[in-house]
């Protein structure tokens, strides 16, 4: 482990918010298994999402937390199987040419109890659909664990994703469900991967022939599609830079294509297009060590995000470069509160700071704590080598 200049108090600092990050999910944990977006705040207490709970799981498993993690597959898995038929329905009408609406569609949130939520929401998006398939195989993966008990569902997911993949739909931010976007795409097409690749317990395809042949196929549809149609053309000074574009046509940036590069794959991490990607959303959005989603969020006035600075700086440690990589996590640690934990975002530099105040008006403080940032704030600190091997350390 190379801490580039941590002090030893420094380090004790980082090591503890790693364990109030472990303290802090497990306590919100559903007992039914969800991972709470955020116990608190007013828009997504009550409510648990795809997106954000795979995140918080991959953190939560690095961290040995192997018992939190499958309540939270085994409650997304038997989520899915109850809307085995609606899938199965969908899937039947994509494959006869049907145009799907986007009311037929699955939620993109859930009550604890699996049922939609009742509220107004931003509610058609596939990409969470993905990261749980990619986040079950790493999982399962990481600690030996079968994947036979979840093949059920999976094989829902998959169909739902089979069905939907190629329509556009809202992106990570609930925003812009006209556009197909290169970081929903990312984890649709590694979650795909994962589970084609998948065996089990005694070595045969986790997927039927099918399935497996089908996924494969989008999965290549998908690398074709985005590199025909989701690059931007380059800086003025230098056209040969070009990378990652916000939506299908845009010349515009977005701190969420960092996943596009690590952890989904959908450029090859070191690859020209990954690393003008990379570039391109620090130059745009990183400030001192935070970063913005992308430039035009008026959402509380457009602060640092907490789990994007650990997004980027899960890329920089897999790029070897380290410095940048501590710098990130140094950032977050900063931004914590004084009892460890981690808001959604912070007002430090805000892009549109006159929008502030009318989102405190309609939904109240910024979410606090946000369980997506501690879960990402557990990834990155595992890159740099702070999670020990068992975790005996961290109960």
């Amino acid at each position: 482990m190379t801490t580039t200049s941590t002090t030893p108090a420094d380090l004790d600092h980082l090591l503890s918010l790693v364990r109030t990050s472990v303290e802090v999910i497990a306590r919100h944990q559903d007992e039914g298994g969800a991972y709470p977006a955020s116990p608190t705040f007013s828009a997504y207490k009550g409510y648990a999402w795809f997106r954000d709970g795979s995140f918080i799981a991959e953190g939560m498993s690095r961290a040995g937390q192997v018992e939190s993690v499958d309540r939270f597959h085994r409650w997304a898995g038997d989520l899915l199987l109850s809307r085995a038929e609606q899938v199965a329905a969908l899937l039947r009408r994509a494959d006869a040419g049907e145009e799907l609406p986007v009311e037929d569609m699955l939620p993109t949130r859930f009550r604890f109890d699996g049922s939609d939520g009742q509220d107004p929401w931003w509610d058609f998006q596939t990409d969470g659909y993905g990261m749980w398939l990619w986040q079950l195989v790493e999982h399962t993966s990481r600690h030996g664990l079968p994947l036979e008990p979840h093949c059920e569902a999976i094989a829902v997911a998959v169909d739902y994703l089979l069905a939907t993949w190629s329509k556009p739909c809202y992106d990570w931010w609930e925003e812009h469900v006209e556009e197909r976007h290169p970081s929903t795409l990312a984890p649709v097409r590694a979650g795909l991967l994962a589970v084609a690749a998948a065996h089990g317990t005694d070595g045969t395809a986790l997927l039927d022939g099918e399935r497996v042949e089908r996924s494969r196929a989008v999965a290549e549809q998908i690398s074709a599609l985005v590199a025909e149609e989701a690059m931007t053309s380059g800086r003025a000074s230098d056209p040969s830079a070009a990378h990652l574009a916000k939506w299908f046509g845009s010349e515009m940036v977005d701190a969420s294509l960092a996943a596009c590069v690590v952890p989904f794959g959908l450029v090859e991490p070191g690859s020209a297009v990954a690393e003008a990607t990379l570039e391109a959303v620090a130059r745009d959005l990183e400030v001192d060590g935070g970063v913005h989603r992308f430039q035009a969020d008026v959402f509380y006035g457009g602060g640092q995000w907490l789990l994007l600075s650990a997004l980027l700086g899960w890329n920089h440690a897999r790029a070897g470069r380290e410095a940048e990589a501590w710098r990130h996590l140094r950032w977050i640690a900063a931004h914590a509160t004084d009892d460890g934990e981690m808001p959604e975002q912070v007002p430090d530099h805000l892009r549109h700071p006159d929008f502030r105040q009318e989102w405190l008006d309609r939904w109240g403080p910024v979410a606090e704590p946000l369980l997506w940032s501690h879960g990402m704030y557990l990834i990155l600190a595992d890159e740099l080598g702070l999670i020990p091997d068992t975790s005996e350390t961290l109960s």
